[in-house]
């Protein structure tokens, strides 16, 4: 039964509340560069920064609007110490793979400050420790085992009993030396420069086409196009299926909930467990005298489970153990967890030469985004790769037997949904069951339709089939959106795309409601 409390808190992140909306213009004549990034968020907007800092011409399309997507509902931390990690990197990758990727993370971190210095960005910065801890002492072999392998990567690690939270934990890693940041001031100020570097922005403007080549073509959906030696995928999940890398991507929700705390009650600190439905926590300035504590957990599959309730959980998790006041956000992040736990960064295919991809970031973008940008500029200008370059590679072959179990067991969850979706005669048996402000998959003469009413009554009604692969997409009340269980593509009610693999809306249709 569908609960009819309100949820609590503006449906909305901090960060996209807190900051302006600067205009870009639409992509409205064909153009020409020496690189083009498709995907304003951090990877794509550091890699074009990067880029137009070595003295290349850069063109940025964006889908919507800059550092508006992923990365406008991220939790914002900057850190190296990935929840648990680089146990698992030790025992699958060997140690010098760990060391690589220790290395590189912090090599992420000290570049945003060292960014941050330059520019001059106010951005709320805070040099932080972070913590992964263990909620009971049944998780905390786990959280020891971690704590010795961060330690021997190279982190600033060590294994601690107790950490600035007020409840008790069974034992946590600490990473000295990590931050915390204002997302969206950062990225606008590192598009203001890149701008300033003569880098141009484009935003509405929907990739649609990718033509390979000397030189590469890109085309959005007005039919404009950019023609570019080079071009870099940085959409979260990549528009284009030719690397296959959908396979070896699993896309998820995390929820968001934020209320204000007084200063010398908020911890200090950055901290995640794997516990109880995974629990992330941290703060940022708020006002004079307050904090924002930024709680994120209750982790989903789009197109599953019921994210309401998920918040209401999350809410009441934060309430039982913190003294904060009326909560004032909600709002949920979307990642992508690569099958063999390192991000995606490098060339396309194993046939590219001008086009290369960043993905697979599992939670974790403000400093894989930074990787990337580091790491693709290196590429694209031919310059000396960072040691870490073959750890990265979306080509590696070697970690294909390492993949099999975690690719085998994703792709039969894809085909669960694309064949069990279909088998199910419907979530309501008719549009007339519909309450307003709710939606269904209802099947109308042989075809099934995405059917939403509006709080007024009205009707609108979509195909059910995703447009990126054709799986069937589910209704999700707490955000309305249509969102499809199989790659993560979400709709808006009207259809249009909200989120990719798909760049094509759901077709509109008659509703059938009185037929």
């Amino acid at each position: 039964m569908t609960d009819p409390r309100p949820l609590p808190g503006l449906d909305e992140s901090f960060w996209m509340d807190s900051t302006g909306t600067p205009d870009h213009a639409h992509l409205a004549s064909d153009t020409d560069a020496d690189t083009v990034v498709i995907g304003a968020g951090i990877a794509g907007l550091s890699t074009a920064w990067e880029l137009a800092r070595a003295g290349r011409d850069v063109v940025v399309l964006e889908a919507d609007r800059i550092a508006a997507g992923v990365t406008g509902y991220t939790t914002a931390k900057v850190s190296a110490l990935h929840s648990l990690v680089y146990d698992r990197l030790r025992r699958t990758r060997g140690a010098e793979a760990t060391r690589l990727f220790a290395a590189s993370q912090r090599d992420a971190v000290e570049r945003v400050a060292a960014i941050v210095g330059e520019l001059g960005i106010a951005c709320d910065l805070e040099r932080v420790s972070a913590y992964s801890y263990a909620a009971s002492a049944a998780s905390l072999p786990a959280v020891e085992a971690e704590a010795r392998a961060a330690a021997e990567a190279g982190l600033d690690a060590s294994y601690v009993s107790g950490t600035e939270l007020p409840f008790p934990v069974a034992g946590a890693v600490r990473a000295d030396g990590q931050a915390q940041f204002h997302p969206r001031k950062y990225l606008l100020a590192l598009a203001a420069d890149l701008i300033a570097r003569g880098g141009r922005i484009f935003e509405r403007s929907r990739v649609t086409g990718l033509t390979e080549g000397t030189p590469c073509r890109v085309t959005v959906e007005s039919g404009r196009a950019v023609t570019a030696r080079n071009v870099v995928v940085a959409t979260h999940y990549p528009v284009f299926d030719r690397a296959m890398l959908f396979a070896r991507l699993s896309p998820r929700r995390e929820l968001v909930v934020a209320a204000p705390i007084e200063a010398g009650e908020a911890p200090g600190g950055m901290y995640i467990t794997e516990d109880e439905g995974k629990r992330s926590v941290r703060s940022t300035p708020l006002d004079e005298g307050r904090r924002l504590l930024i709680v994120t957990g209750e982790s989903f599959t789009p197109g599953t489970g019921d994210p309401a309730q998920g918040f209401r959980r999350l809410d009441g998790w934060m309430r039982e153990r913190f003294p904060v006041g009326p909560t004032a956000y909600r709002w949920a992040a979307q990642d992508n967890d690569p099958s063999d736990t390192v991000p995606l960064i490098g060339p396309f295919h194993i046939g590219a030469r001008h086009t290369f991809v960043a993905t697979g970031f599992g939670g974790w973008g403000m400093t894989g985004g930074v990787v990337a940008g580091r790491l693709l500029t290196a590429l694209v200008t031919e310059a000396p790769a960072p040691p870490w370059a073959e750890l990265y590679d979306p080509r590696r072959l070697g970690s294909a037997v390492r993949e099999a179990p975690s690719l085998l067991g994703a792709q039969a969850e894809v085909a669960r949904h694309f064949v069990g979706d279909r088998l199910r005669v419907g979530h309501v048996d008719s549009v007339a069951e519909i309450p307003p402000g709710s939606g269904a998959v209802v099947r109308v003469k042989g075809r099934r339709r995405a059917v939403y009413r509006e709080p007024d009554g009205t009707v609108r009604a979509v195909s059910a089939r995703c447009t990126h692969l054709g799986c069937l997409v589910a209704f999700n009340a707490a955000e309305t959106a249509w969102e499809c269980p199989c790659h993560g593509s979400r709709f808006a009610v009207d259809g249009t795309v909200l989120q990719g693999p798909a760049v094509r809306p759901l077709e509109a249709l008659e509703s059938g409601e009185e037929e």
